[in-house]
């Protein structure tokens, strides 16, 4: 275990749980090793748990961090860093200039705002092959679910068109300084081949999100405030589905057809 409980607290405003087991640390950083030769960025370094573990891999590393106590240990701690560390919201940071290649993003995310960092990685798919890291385990079970699960939701469907998405391992609360109250998991998305879609993507988040909105209904009765009751799509088989039991290829046929649909009403 490190020392950084004698410089730095864990904030409950910013979701901090700083993982004090090394060997969890240690099977983290590994997760991006499918991509030895890319740079490395790293949200919410805390106290360089994790960091430790990346720089011993000799990898280009960039660090974002808004802590500005753990921004300051980061500095003193770790000079490989210098120049390194940058003092922001990674919510609000374009990621475009921060590397000159493609580039992984690995994390002890804070839970609170896990979803929003992961929709942010898909806004910049193109440039960032492999995420991974550490998140609230129903999250991760969420975003790794299957059709049919009752974790598979909108942010799986969304997510899945682009990256593969690997459940790891579970982590166990006692290995964090402070205890979260929830168990936590490791996970791995991994760009798939996908290079562009066979429909709309404004019109695909819009029918996944629509259908998952009244998950419970058939997609006949929870898309009828997007094509209307009585639509001739409304025959087909796919609509007699709950939207948990389509897969991601079905929602881009089936939004490939509503598209054709709409283009004549």
């Amino acid at each position: 275990m490190n020392n950084y409980h004698r410089e730095i607290r864990p904030k409950k405003a910013l979701g901090q749980h700083f993982l004090k087991d090394l060997s969890v640390a240690e099977r983290i950083a590994e997760t991006v090793s499918v991509y030895p030769e890319l740079p490395v960025l790293e949200i919410g370094p805390g106290s360089g748990v994790l960091t430790q573990f990346l720089l011993e891999n000799k990898r280009s590393i960039k660090v974002v961090e808004l802590d500005t106590e753990s921004v300051a240990y980061l500095k003193k701690h770790f000079p490989a860093l210098d120049g390194q560390i940058i003092e922001a919201d990674f919510l609000k940071l374009d990621l475009n200039n921060l590397f000159s290649s493609p580039f992984c993003v690995i994390g002890n995310y804070p839970y609170n705002i896990s979803s929003q960092i992961f929709f942010k990685v898909l806004d910049y798919k193109d440039c960032i092959p492999c995420c991974a890291g550490m998140l609230q385990k129903e999250v991760a079970e969420r975003l790794a679910s299957k059709p049919g699960k009752k974790a598979y939701g909108i942010i799986t469907v969304l997510l899945q068109i682009w990256y593969d998405i690997e459940y790891l391992f579970t982590v166990e609360p006692d290995v964090f300084d402070p205890p979260p109250k929830v168990r936590s998991a490791v996970i791995r998305m991994t760009r798939n081949q996908r290079s562009s879609l066979e429909c709309d993507e404004k019109l695909l988040k819009t029918v996944v999100k629509t259908a998952f909105n009244q998950r419970r209904k058939t997609m006949r009765n929870s898309l009828q405030s997007l094509l209307g009751k009585g639509n001739v799509l409304f025959s087909l088989p796919v609509f007699d589905k709950r939207p948990e039991q389509l897969s991601v290829e079905e929602f881009i046929e089936l939004t490939g057809l509503i598209a054709g649909v709409l283009s004549i009403v």
